[in-house]
C-alpha cells in the first residue's frame, strides 16, 4: 500500500468515525435537524430492540423528538467502534460498516424540569440506563459520509430503583 493510499484510509476511518460521533451528539442534544442530515437521502433506523419503531430518518427522528421529551438529560457513549470498509448491499465501494457498543443513562422528566420554582434543584443524576450494540452502514456521498442505516440493539436495561412504600399502622 502507498502512503497515499494509507493516507486516504485514516482520513476515511476519522470522517466515519465523527458521523458515529455527530449522532450520539444529535440524538443527546435533541438536534433532530442535524440528525436528518448525517443520513443519504434512503437511510432507515432501526429501534425496534429498545422499543421504538423501524423506518425512514424523517419519521424515526420525529418519532424520536417526541420520545426524547420523557429523558431531558441523555448522554450516550458509544464506544468499542469497529469500522470496516468494503460492499455494502447493492454498492460495491466507498461504503462502511460500524459495530460500536454503547451505553446511555438518561434521567427521567420530572415537574420540576424547566419551571424554575422549585426551592430545591431537580437530580441531575441519571434513573434509567440501559446499553447495547450499533451497527451502522455508511455510504460515501457528493456531502460526505453518510448513514445508510442504524440498527439499535438493546442488551439490557436498569431501570429506576422502586422505594417500598412507608407503611402506617
Amino acid at each position: 500500500m502507498t502512503q497515499r493510499v494509507e493516507l486516504a484510509i485514516v482520513m476515511d476511518r476519522l470522517a466515519v468515525d465523527e458521523v458515529v460521533t455527530a449522532y450520539a451528539v444529535a440524538v443527546d442534544d435533541g438536534d433532530w435537524e442535524a440528525y436528518r442530515k448525517l443520513f443519504a437521502p434512503d437511510g432507515r433506523a432501526d429501534y425496534r430492540s429498545a422499543g421504538g419503531i423501524e423506518g425512514s430518518a424523517e419519521k424515526v427522528a420525529g418519532w424520536l423528538a417526541e420520545s426524547m421529551r420523557l429523558f431531558p438529560m441523555r448522554q450516550h457513549l458509544i464506544v468499542n467502534r469497529r469500522i470496516r470498509f468494503g460492499a455494502l448491499d447493492q454498492h460495491t465501494d466507498d461504503t462502511a460498516r460500524v459495530q460500536a457498543d454503547y451505553v446511555n443513562p438518561m434521567r427521567f422528566a420530572t415537574d420540576d424540569d424547566g419551571a424554575g420554582t422549585s426551592s430545591t434543584a431537580p437530580s441531575t443524576a441519571p434513573d434509567f440506563v440501559c446499553g447495547g450494540r450499533y451497527a451502522f452502514g455508511l455510504l460515501r456521498t457528493d456531502d460526505g459520509w453518510r448513514l445508510t442505516e442504524v440498527v439499535v440493539e438493546e442488551k439490557w436495561r436498569r431501570l429506576p430503583e422502586r422505594r417500598p412504600e412507608a407503611v402506617v399502622h
